[in-house]
């Protein structure tokens, strides 16, 4: 498409838009001083983009029906093989359907996007393809990533399949569907509220959110660059050390990563919980949403820490509950500029950008009423906030993150990690298409109240299983470490699993036989 020179009418209209008030002679004048510039423009239309190279052969895949979909988890299935030796030789991996894979659909949920097929594959895509995983599709989410149940997506919604009309939780929906279900090794989820930790808390399954940056989030559909992540969902702590180590790392194009720390995660596990030193935050309970089953729960587990060696007590960490508050501006209004002045590409910052996405969601606006409740609502107030206050939320908010930060740094510079529910609730029913708008939003957003806090501060948090609750649903206990220390998160995640079968724990403390979560655990 070529760039042309603005007409008179057109300067005199975003004149108009920016308070200036503009008269025809100097509205001639500026067209005059434009002509280099637009010329400019045009260049820059025409030069190739410098994008990454596609290395694997695929297709685009297929939209699986019946029993090859029979949670409703999987928008595409495709085959692509990777390298053919590398650490993850052999392993089934998913995708979740916010990340470009070169010549397969992405609709990250939504019905804005159908039809778009990215040209690129992101970092993570060519790293799991080189380290020798197959892909075989990629997971519904919610529609936009912005929800944590499963109400929202444009195909429909996800069910758990340990909870059948349950969500498995979102917004990675499909990816934690089926891990739990056992289809595949891993499933990438990405997290901007707690989006990877919310389904392995709700599916009993595990899933790390690293420190903010560790993994590259070139060419995945974000929210926020300051909130955004991505990382694995797996059935066991055992299986996550090892994708992880192939996801990690600088790629040279995300501006989120600066002054990485990468280690060998690996090596983090078979040692044991001896020394370390935990901290129960007292904020983490005992919310209006909590379910008693929960708090139990999560508390059982945390003195199975104590007879493993470590040391654990609890401690007050009362900005935790500044954590949603100061989420909320830099979620909302972040979101409304990625999605809609940036054409979900976001501006202002370094990295690579995907120019058909762009292209995809330029008329974003026009698709108002096909958003959902949790969309609507939330770009309402972003927008009010951005219009009326002239986005002076969002930047305080961007500066009360370094006090948020700052409190769990100072419990953690005596200890080694924080330990609390993923989530004050299991797994609750799925809204009917016509529920109304409070009873999706409650259901949505329930889930994130200690999640997003570590979204807002980048400490890295893994979600492990640690029991059942009343209906046989699964109960999620979260670790937080300092920045850059999974090392840590690992060795304590996987010395509770191998302490016992969560599958009993819990005040359900009902036996069940799951193959999917047994599926890559070594005996002992």
């Amino acid at each position: 498409m070529a760039f042309v020179l603005p007409t008179a009418t057109q300067l005199k209209e975003i004149g108009s838009e920016l308070g200036m008030d503009l008269s025809d002679d100097y509205v001639e004048a500026v067209r005059a001083f434009l002509v280099p510039f637009v010329d400019g423009y045009d260049l820059v239309g025409r030069l190739p983009s410098d994008l990454p190279e596609v290395k694997y052969p695929r297709t685009p895949g297929y939209r699986p029906e019946g029993d090859e979909n029979k949670y409703g988890a999987w928008i595409v299935k495709t085959l692509i093989r990777g390298a053919p030796n590398g650490p993850l030789k052999g392993k089934k991996v998913a995708i979740k359907d916010t990340v470009c894979i070169a010549g397969v659909p992405l609709a990250n949920g939504t019905s804005v996007l159908d039809g778009y097929v990215p040209e690129i594959d992101a970092t993570i895509v060519t790293r799991l393809l080189d380290a020798g995983a197959d892909i075989v599709g990629k997971t519904v989410c919610e529609y936009f990533s912005f929800s944590g149940g499963s109400a929202t997506s444009a195909t429909g919604p996800v069910h758990s399949p340990r909870n059948p009309g349950h969500t498995p939780g979102g917004s990675s929906t499909g990816s934690g569907a089926v891990v739990a279900a056992g289809e595949v090794d891993m499933a990438i989820g990405g997290d901007q509220a707690g989006s990877i930790r919310i389904p392995a808390s709700f599916s009993g399954v595990v899933g790390i959110k690293p420190t903010h940056g560790l993994v590259p989030y070139t060419g995945i559909m974000g929210m926020d660059t300051t909130i955004d992540h991505a990382g694995p969902l797996t059935p066991t702590v055992e299986a996550s050390a090892p994708y992880l180590e192939v996801l990690a790392g600088e790629d040279g194009l995300d501006p989120r990563q600066r002054n990485l720390k990468v280690a060998r995660y690996t090596k983090a596990l078979d040692q044991s919980a001896k020394g370390l030193r935990i901290a129960v935050v007292r904020e983490g309970f005992g919310h209006p949403t909590s379910e008693a089953d929960v708090d139990a729960g999560v508390r059982v587990a945390a003195k199975r820490f104590e007879t493993l060696g470590a040391k654990v007590e609890e401690v007050s960490i009362p900005w935790h509950l500044n954590g949603v508050p100061i989420w909320g501006p830099i979620a909302l209004e972040g979101c409304y500029h990625t999605m809609y002045p940036g054409a979900g590409l976001g501006k202002n910052v370094e990295g690579l950008y995907p120019i058909s996405l762009g292209r995809a969601m330029a008329d974003l606006a026009q698709h108002g009423n096909e958003l959902p409740h949790t969309i609507k609502v939330g770009m309402l107030l972003a927008r009010y906030a951005d219009k009326y206050y002239a986005g002076l939320y969002y930047a305080r908010a961007r500066n009360l993150r370094r006090r948020l930060r700052a409190a769990y740094d100072a419990v953690l510079a005596n200890h080694d990690l924080l330990l609390l529910p993923t989530t004050p609730m299991m797994t609750d029913p799925i809204p009917p298409a016509d529920a109304p708008l409070d009873r999706v939003m409650t259901h949505c957003w329930q889930s994130i109240t200690n999640t997003c806090p570590f979204n807002v501060t980048g400490h890295p948090a893994i979600s492990i299983p640690c029991g059942f609750g009343k209906g046989d649903r699964p109960i999620g206990l979260m670790l937080v470490g300092k920045h850059f220390d999974e090392m840590t998160i690992y060795r304590a995640a996987h010395a509770f699993e191998r302490s016992g079968d969560w599958q009993k724990m819990g005040p359900a403390r009902r036996q069940v036989s799951k193959p999917a979560m047994a599926k890559g655990r070594k005996k002992r």
